[in-house]
């Protein structure tokens, strides 16, 4: 009588296992989660026209208050970059997302208090909501490089950063809408309220691939031997390596690293325009009302989605085809930035149509950038990603600070956004070859044993 377990004997046939798309599940939730972060920074520039009326300020003034929120952000960014390496990216995202939209519900409050008041309280506000998000981005870059291997990672990357263009799309019509349907204190009670909500979601859907109840074997070795850092949020045994700010001299040391830096300073340009200025601009530069300005913002916010996601294919693409990570990189960023320049013919041109189509143009390009945060874990020691974002977004963020006041001083000596539109373009330019002068990218080592 045969055995069928005997030597010899037939193989029974290995069921394949089928990975898990857990991964995708919590991009998705970055996405929505950025969009809505994104939205809570844009409510000024939504209501901003209002406000200017309402508590009697000038171009000045809102300049310096939308400033309020990048001086905060930029002196969050080491500390969250810290906290995220110290307790983890989901736990420190998740209260983040609650907090900071706890403030975007006061900021609705404001017309309660006496004017003066209400100018020092919207600041206070901005800087507090500022602070808060300060490890949003970072903590981004940390879970896709946790959850995606190296040749996912570019589309990866692009799509959470896409978001703010679905905040554009989606929210800054809804946002209008509501401002002129309802009051401009509305737009911060429905934002706040929607983020509240969605932080409920969050803790129960996003954890680190580890630990994440859902994921398979499949799906995790899929992820690991890409090249992903799933164990970044592991809790650190007594006597690990931890993260000292002293670590971040690997990253100030290196040339390729400033060019980096300045990129992403000149690229922030071109996003607080979009993210501060350019309803106004609409509404007091082109005649629009609030409603219309927000409809208006949709074109060009449709073209800068489909921009980050070219950018994060053209990528991926480029590695799979066998060229070089730098090379893969470069092509992105530099067309992009040179693209964002485009947006300075709209000084020539008294057609809302025209700007419309221009502003498209610039914004697409400023899509496809969006593959800049794919930099930080490309160079970044591992050890350090969360502080090395960071650093990264900080840099970056400073141009948050000048660029509103500036564009604030340009309105208000000229009556014109003529100025504001040559500076902007400007800095897409000297962004572009930044990211040209980068050299070959490479991944950094800390100098001390761990």
């Amino acid at each position: 009588m045969d055995h069928p377990n005997l030597a010899g004997s037939a193989e029974p046939a290995v069921a394949t296992v089928v990975r898990s798309k857990v991964r995708y599940y919590v991009l998705a939730m970055l996405f929505i989660v950025t969009a809505i972060n994104v939205g809570d920074r844009a409510t000024l520039s939504i209501t901003g026209a209002a406000l200017t009326q309402v508590l009697g300020i000038n171009s000045i003034t809102l300049g310096y208050i939308f400033s309020a929120f990048a001086w905060a952000y930029v002196i969050g960014q080491l500390p969250g970059g810290w906290l995220l390496d110290k307790f983890g990216s989901a736990r420190v995202y998740g209260t983040s997302l609650f907090l900071w939209s706890t403030i975007t519900i006061a900021q609705g409050l404001i017309g309660f208090l006496s004017i003066p008041l209400a100018v020092a309280t919207l600041f206070a506000l901005r800087f507090l909501l500022g602070l808060i998000e300060s490890p949003v981005y970072p903590a981004n870059n940390r879970i896709v490089a946790a959850w995606f291997p190296l040749q996912e990672r570019g589309l990866a990357t692009v799509i959470y950063n896409s978001s703010m263009y679905l905040s554009v799309v989606i929210l800054a019509p809804l946002m209008g809408f509501i401002a002129h349907a309802y009051g401009w204190e509305h737009v911060y009670w429905f934002m706040g309220g929607l983020g509240v909500l969605v932080s409920l979601i969050w803790f129960k859907l996003v954890k680190a691939p580890t630990e994440h109840p859902l994921v398979n074997a499949a799906e995790l070795e899929h992820i690991r031997s890409g090249g992903a850092e799933v164990d970044m949020d592991k809790p650190k045994e007594k006597g690990a390596f931890r993260p000292k700010l002293t670590d971040l001299k690997v990253l100030l040391k290196s040339p390729m690293m400033w060019s980096i830096y300045l990129g992403k300073y000149c690229d922030t340009s071109l996003q607080y325009f979009f993210l501060t200025w350019f309803p106004i601009y609409l509404v007091k530069g082109r005649g629009l009302n609030i409603m219309e300005a927000g409809a208006i913002a949709a074109v060009p916010g449709i073209c800068g989605l489909l921009g980050a996601l070219f950018g994060g294919a053209i990528c991926d693409f480029l590695l799979r085809k066998g060229f070089s990570l730098t090379v893969a990189r470069k092509i992105p960023l530099v067309c992009g930035m040179s693209m964002g320049a485009t947006l300075v013919l709209c000084n020539f041109t008294a057609s809302v149509w025209v700007v419309t189509l221009l502003m498209s143009l610039a914004i697409f390009g400023k899509g496809i950038v969006a593959v800049d945060w794919t930099l930080v874990s490309d160079t970044a020691p591992k050890q350090i990603t969360g502080m090395a974002g960071g650093l990264f977004n900080m840099f970056g963020n400073i141009s948050g600070i000048f660029t509103p006041i500036i564009i604030g001083y340009i309105v208000q000596a000229t009556g014109s956004f003529e100025g504001a539109l040559y500076v902007v373009a400007g800095h897409a330019l000297i962004g572009a070859l930044a990211f040209l002068s980068m050299g070959t990218l490479r991944k950094l080592e800390l100098a001390r044993a761990y």
